[in-house]
């Protein structure tokens, strides 16, 4: 099963990375989440360590650009099919890297291509 892992998962409900990891379970997409703090949105551990992670078919970034620049390389070496920018991610930079290797970007909101059945 395709594997979705979502970087910069709150633990905030009001944040839209915590609504996505509720949207991905309920969708039944299996899901793993990154971030700065270690906790549980709607099931899912959310995890400090990078290196937890393996066999990702799809990134859904919630960092500002400034912030994915610690990442790059990182999220490269998931080697994952695709990598989805969310509003307020964008950054050209990245998708160069990231289109370099293959991996396809995605400038869309996560939620919107859950929602449409376009994910």
């Amino acid at each position: 099963m395709q594997k979705t892992l979502v970087i910069g998962a709150s633990l905030k409900p009001e944040r839209y990375s915590n609504k996505a990891v509720k949207r991905l379970v309920e969708k039944s997409i299996n899901t793993d989440a990154f971030g700065l703090k270690t906790g549980t949105i709607h099931g899912i551990q959310i995890k400090t360590n990078f290196n937890d992670f393996q066999n990702i078919h799809t990134v859904t970034l919630y960092l500002n650009s400034k912030r994915q620049v610690d990442f790059y390389e990182r999220i490269i070496n998931l080697k994952p099919e695709r990598v989805i920018f969310n509003p307020g991610t964008e950054n050209p930079e990245f998708y160069k890297l990231l289109e370099d290797k293959g991996i396809q970007v995605e400038v869309a909101c996560t939620l919107v291509l859950l929602a449409t059945d376009q994910f």
